[in-house]
């Protein structure tokens, strides 16, 4: 939402600076009049394009995110007025563009804005789930509780990500050393091997000439090779993110062992965690699916998830499309459906999201142990290259020497 500067005059004609939220001008000059003034100039303030670019820069870390959440929450629990807690919140925030951020939904505010829409200006910080919540809060006047579960969603994600991060620390860090060892036998190495093998008249192996194949490649048409690995790079990240490629990447992804059946748990368990905590904070049914269908991150989720919003906008049950739909697991369904029946849906699908929560944390926990036979397999392979290409040749040169 754009920001505006003005001029204006209150009612003992004292003038008065600042700067206000609104959709345009009009919309500016009709909140200072409801604020008690008498606009004078309105202007729209504009960055300047450094400052546009800083900003596509900076970020908000979940765990930042989390102790905003967290702060407010106690805050607001404590009896503080909103405005004083942002302003609290945003003088000792270390982060500088989140410290501003925070300052321009405390002006938004102060300029007659509703938390809810605030926030909705600042879409790369606060999402969707986020800003439906606290909508919710204001229309029931329990901001306190929404903010505290919130908190917990928020902390549930970066324990989830963490402990992803953990488990796959160790394969990736093996697989970059595996790469960058391979590198130094190609640049350095292969080319004194093949000084050597190039004083005897013999021909030289398939892996050998494959390696040396590569060191030419590599030292003598890197630029191409860059070229050949950025376009490889970007045409496979346009065809992912087009219309076409997208649902098939997102398919694959389901469909890699291991990796597919961790990524549908955590999958049913964000759907069946923020759909309760969104129907439990008051938000309507359709705008909770709608809400989940777009946080999904995968497409084929996201289209099983609007089908069902899609029966249920008819009148229907959800139980059944996921029966028709094949990718929620009979435990979902029943969930949902004893759900339906008892009215206890949110509690239910809560018990959901923990049961999924134990079960990928225990793949978690052992996806170094299912990953490390991959690891093998490729280290062997590697190995085994590097080998054939060097002791090959030996061996033909050896065979040359015994018949001399």
């Amino acid at each position: 939402m754009p920001t505006f500067k003005y001029k204006a005059r209150d009612k003992f004609s004292k003038a008065a600076t600042g700067s206000i939220a609104a959709e345009n001008k009009y919309a500016a000059a009709t909140k200072l009049q409801e604020m008690g003034y008498v606009p004078i100039s309105i202007e729209e303030a504009r960055q300047l394009a450094g400052q546009k670019i800083l900003e596509g820069f900076s970020r908000v870390s979940p765990e930042e995110l989390s102790s905003f959440t967290r702060q407010l929450y106690s805050l607001q629990k404590a009896g503080l007025p909103l405005l004083s807690s942002l302003e609290a919140i945003a003088a000792q925030q270390a982060n500088n563009y989140f410290k501003v951020t925070i300052e321009e939904i405390a002006r938004d505010i102060r300029g007659g804005l509703s938390f809810s829409d605030s926030l909705k200006s600042h879409s790369r910080i606060f999402n969707t789930v986020y800003v439906s919540m606290v909508r919710a809060a204001e229309t029931g006047g329990n901001i306190a509780a929404i903010l505290e579960r919130l908190g917990q969603l928020i902390d549930r994600e970066i324990y989830t990500r963490s402990q992803i991060k953990a488990a796959t620390q160790y394969p990736m860090l093996t697989f970059g050393v595996l790469c960058a060892a391979f590198l130094i036998v190609i640049i350095f190495v292969i080319p004194r091997f093949t000084a050597l093998y190039a004083q005897f008249n013999t021909a030289l192996p398939i892996p050998t000439r494959i390696l040396i194949a590569l060191n030419i490649a590599i030292t003598k048409f890197w630029y191409l090779f860059i070229l050949v690995v950025a376009g490889a790079a970007v045409t496979f990240i346009r065809f992912i993110n087009s219309k076409i490629g997208r649902p098939v990447w997102d398919n694959f992804k389901l469909n890699v062992p291991v990796v597919g059946p961790l990524l549908l748990m955590l999958a049913m368990s964000r759907f069946a965690r923020i759909t309760a905590i969104l129907m439990k904070s008051g938000v309507p049914i359709l705008e909770t699916l709608g809400l989940v269908a777009d946080t999904s991150g995968n497409v084929i989720i996201n289209r099983a998830i609007t089908h069902i919003k899609e029966s249920v906008t008819q009148g229907k049950g959800m139980s059944e499309p996921m029966k028709v739909g094949g990718l929620f697991p009979p435990a979902v369904i029943q969930m949902v459906a004893a759900g339906e029946q008892t009215g206890r849906m949110d509690e239910l699908l809560l018990s959901v999201a923990d049961y999924y929560d134990t079960e990928s944390g225990y793949v978690v926990k052992n996806l170094t142990t299912y990953i490390e036979p991959i690891l093998i397999f490729v280290l062997g392979g590697m190995v085994l290259v590097m080998a054939l290409a060097i002791f090959l040749p030996m061996w033909n040169i050896i065979q040359v020497f015994k018949q001399a």
